[in-house]
């Protein structure tokens, strides 16, 4: 019996390809990430790809595998493929959810403590040579601990960072479409507040919602003026979900 064809389409760390080859004829050696032409040339005869969140599947792409049956997709979004063509065509596509929340509210939290705290500038201005001695007022940052702590998107990794921020004696306000159990909220913490009421109260505001039609552009200058002129803003979403130009 022929084994179906997998399209290793990006880089795996840590592949165990003779473990896979045992199921699957294997197309690529999962060493690189391929371009969206060589993709498409060797789609044709997959029953199966692995590609990840830098590589757009769109209906063309979709289209040039007419025997492709599964898309096994390399990390936690997949606002990259194009879902509802996908299913139109009888294609399953699986993600990998929660392998990286822990990891993804270290960096978050990092992201904080480094924004706060001016670390990335102090790093800098010392590399450069600039340092000359003790100044009081030199990169002297905000405060984490204790302040009011914004998530906008509190899934996995939106309380994730909440039980982070629970050691700086943070309070912590959250926004969903819709609001989390209460004994959730009170085992992590959490607080309802809608989104008008969270930019304006919040001291620090993290964005952890996946990017989707109803959330491109979520924040724009109309947010940006609700909030207060000393607040912080980490992404740790999709960029599209920050208008940037504004």
């Amino acid at each position: 019996m022929n084994k179906p064809s997998l399209l290793l389409a990006c880089p795996l760390p840590n592949i165990d390809l003779p473990e896979l080859a045992r199921s699957f004829t294997l197309i690529g050696a999962g060493d690189r990430r391929m371009e969206r032409d060589e993709m498409v040339a060797l789609l044709p005869n997959c029953q199966a790809m692995i590609c990840n969140t830098s590589q757009p599947v769109d209906r063309a792409v979709l289209d040039a595998g007419p025997i492709l049956r599964i898309i096994s997709n390399f990390g936690v979004g997949y606002n990259h493929i194009d879902i509802a063509y996908a299913a139109q065509k009888g294609i399953a596509v699986t993600n990998t959810p929660d392998i990286l929340t822990d990891a993804t509210a270290d960096l978050g939290f990092a992201l904080i403590l480094a924004t706060c705290r001016r670390v990335g500038e102090g790093d800098r201005y010392c590399r450069e040579g600039k340092f000359t001695g003790f100044e009081a007022s030199l990169f002297l940052g905000q405060q984490v601990y204790g302040r009011t702590l914004g998530i906008v998107g509190c899934g996995r990794i939106g309380q994730a960072v909440a039980r982070r921020a629970s050691g700086f004696s943070m309070k912590c306000l959250y926004h969903n479409r819709k609001p989390l159990e209460k004994s959730l909220e009170q085992e992590r913490g959490l607080q309802y507040a809608d989104f008008n009421s969270l930019l304006e109260i919040s001291d620090i505001i993290l964005i952890s919602t996946p990017l989707t039609p109803e959330t491109r552009h979520l924040f724009t200058l109309e947010q940006f003026q609700r909030m207060k002129r000393s607040s912080v803003l980490v992404n740790i979403s999709r960029g599209p979900v920050v208008k940037e130009a504004d």
